[in-house]
């Protein structure tokens, strides 16, 4: 009966956590596709300067790699501490060759 009693609290002491469910992920996919169509109407609308449409893709990229990291790599949540320093660390390695190569073909 003690023993019986032990797993009971033991098993009151552990936290239990709840599954995301679908509702996020079809939220993060609407969001997703509407972040694509609105990077393809920039591109598809010929009257907007070229410049505004680097910028903005450029933008909207960067929230597109946020929303997937976040929704369907699951980076929000916690043990993917090493996950994040590697990404994080391959974004300072690419900025740096860019900035390099940049300076290198106008010097």
């Amino acid at each position: 009966m003690a023993a019986a009693n032990e797993q009971t609290s033991h098993r009151s002491d552990v936290k239990t956590t709840k599954p995301e469910g679908s509702k996020k992920h079809i939220i993060a996919f609407v969001f997703s596709i509407l972040l694509t169509f609105i990077a393809f109407a920039l591109v598809m609308a010929g009257e907007i300067n070229t410049d505004f449409i680097y910028i903005m893709l450029v933008v909207l990229a960067i929230i597109q790699v946020f929303v997937q990291m976040a929704f369907w790599m699951h980076m929000k949540d916690k043990g993917h501490t090493f996950a994040i320093i590697a990404i994080l660390s391959g974004v300072v390695v690419v900025f740096t060759c860019v900035i390099m190569a940049l300076f290198w073909t106008t010097w």
